[in-house]
C-alpha cells in the first residue's frame, strides 16, 4: 500500500515535515509517495483511503492561495470517511490557518489521524520532525 504525502513548500521547511511523515509511513509498514502539490491529482489522491496535506500558514494565515489552496477546494467534496493527516510550518500567528484548515476537512468528513494537524514555527527542529514522523508512522497503522 502506498500513502500519498502531497505538499507545497515555499521554503523548504513544510517538505522537510513531508519527508519526516514519508519517514514515519515506511516505519508503519506502508509505502509512502511525496508529491508536490503541483505533481498531484486531486481526484487520484481522493481515491485513496489514507493521505498527508502540507502547507505552511501564507498571508493572513491562509493555505498558499494559487496551487494548494485550489487542490484542497477540489478535495474538500471527495473527503468523507477518508483517514487524513495535516502538517505545516508558520512564522507568525499562532497557528490559526491550521485550525481552520482542521475545521474544513472535519466539516467535509475526514478523519483527522492524531485529532490536529502537526504543525511547526519557522523551520522544523528536531522535536517536529519527531512529530511528523510518529504523526506518519499513526496514519500508516491507520490506513491498514
Amino acid at each position: 500500500m502506498s500513502i500519498a504525502v502531497v505538499y507545497w513548500s515555499g521554503t523548504g521547511n513544510t517538505q522537510a515535515m513531508a519527508e519526516a511523515v514519508a519517514r514515519g509511513i515506511v516505519k508503519g509498514g506502508a509505502e509512502a509517495e511525496l508529491l508536490p502539490v503541483d505533481q498531484a491529482d486531486p481526484a487520484k489522491i481522493a481515491a485513496e483511503d489514507a493521505f498527508a496535506l502540507g502547507c505552511p500558514s501564507m498571508g493572513a494565515e491562509e493555505l498558499e492561495e494559487l496551487e494548494m489552496e485550489p487542490f484542497v477546494q477540489a478535495l474538500e467534496g471527495l473527503v468523507s470517511g477518508k483517514k487524513i493527516l495535516l502538517f505545516g510550518s508558520y512564522g507568525w500567528g499562532d497557528g490559526e490557518w491550521m485550525r481552520t484548515w482542521e475545521d474544513r476537512m472535519k466539516a467535509a468528513g475526514a478523519e483527522l489521524v492524531g485529532g490536529q494537524g502537526v504543525i511547526a514555527n519557522e523551520a522544523p527542529d528536531k522535536e517536529a520532525l519527531e512529530a511528523c514522523e510518529k504523526a506518519g508512522e499513526t496514519l500508516a497503522n491507520a490506513a491498514q
